[in-house]
């Protein structure tokens, strides 16, 4: 990228997107401050949940999904299935190389290279949390990375839709194989819920607030004005959950630091595995950019509120495989943002690959 295009996205950036990385470490120094300091505050916020799902942190991730709701032409939705290689990566991806490589990769760490710190027992604890997280691609928070890389709205409505639909099928075979556990119930009420209110509502809300405004207002009123309103929605709506997750689990970092960062280790690398082996999957087969991102990010992250819920019910709440699934929560927004730099860096190289 040479330096004007450069100049130009930075000139297309508010003071939140362009600080991002300085806005996101006083915001996780902010949530474990308020989480050992003031605990009333998350102990009164984690009352309001239900199937395991916070509901504060879901209002702010509805606020943050609904901007990218609003920009989704849904007559684009058909042209969208009618590019099957975006699908194809992701499925591929997420349902044939991601549980594995996060069992390959977790087992090298946790049982070989951590040997000297971790006992046999919580080994396999952090293996199974590890597990439970590389099996549960994201719903959520995708919506997020592909509105921060400039990515197709639509084609990332279906590419997670996708991702739901076989979510019902195999994360519990998958995490059966590899785990060897026969008894593993998923919470349906957890996932529909999820589903629900970060799918459902911000799509029917965005879909009938597009249809209202550009009726009543026009379409140049729609694109050039009411979109602009919610230019930062989305970086606040992101500040203020990584205030409210790191406040929830403060006492657990600080009680826990050395093998907060061993359960990290292996989490970052497989992230950035996943994301590279999507995305440079993508731009062999020369996808537009806007298609790419979000389908590496989609396989990147992953469905945390899941992956908790089922390490709770199979082994309790302070087992070491809960706490893999926290910790996975807990380096999941800076390293989605890391990744989301990467792809900003590179788009242009996708422009000039798919032409």
């Amino acid at each position: 990228m040479n330096t004007n295009e450069e100049l130009k996205i930075a000139n297309e950036m508010g003071i939140f997107e362009r600080y991002l990385t300085i806005w996101v470490i006083l915001c996780i120094i902010i949530g474990i401050m308020i989480g050992n300091w003031i605990p009333i505050i998350p102990q009164t916020l984690s009352k309001f949940e239900y199937a395991n799902v916070s509901i504060p942190v879901a209002i702010l991730i509805w606020l943050m999904i609904y901007p990218m709701m609003l920009k989704i032409d849904f007559s684009s939705i058909v042209n969208a299935t009618k590019k099957p290689k975006g699908l194809t990566i992701t499925t591929i991806t997420n349902w044939l190389i991601k549980p594995f490589t996060m069992y390959l990769i977790a087992t090298f760490f946790f049982k070989v290279a951590f040997n000297g710190w971790i006992s046999p027992n919580l080994a396999e604890e952090y293996l199974a949390g590890a597990v439970l997280l590389g099996a549960a691609p994201c719903t959520a928070m995708v919506f997020v990375w592909s509105h921060l890389t400039k990515g197709d709205p639509a084609y990332t409505l279906v590419q997670v839709a996708v991702n739901d639909l076989i979510l019902l099928f195999a994360y519990t075979p998958i995490v059966a194989l590899l785990l060897g556990i026969s008894n593993i119930t998923v919470p349906y009420d957890t996932l529909f819920l999820s589903v629900v209110l970060f799918v459902v509502i911000p799509l029917l809300f965005g879909y009938l607030s597009r249809k209202y405004i550009i009726k009543n207002k026009g379409k140049e009123y729609f694109e050039n004005v009411f979109l602009k309103k919610f230019d930062n929605t989305t970086i606040i709506g992101l500040l203020l959950t990584l205030i409210i997750i790191f406040s929830f689990q403060g006492e657990t970092i600080l009680n826990n630091p050395i093998h907060i960062v061993l359960i990290a280790i292996p989490l970052i690398i497989q992230t950035f595995f996943i994301f590279f082996v999507a995305y440079l999957w993508a731009k062999v087969w020369k996808i537009e950019y806007n298609i790419a991102a979000p389908a590496a990010m989609i396989g990147a992250s992953n469905f945390f509120e899941l992956a908790v819920a089922v390490a709770i019910s199979l082994f309790g709440l302070q087992s070491g495989a809960t706490l893999a699934t926290v910790v996975g929560v807990l380096v999941e927004v800076p390293v989605m943002l890391t990744l989301v730099k990467i792809a900003n860096k590179t788009r242009y190289s996708f422009q000039k690959s798919s032409l």
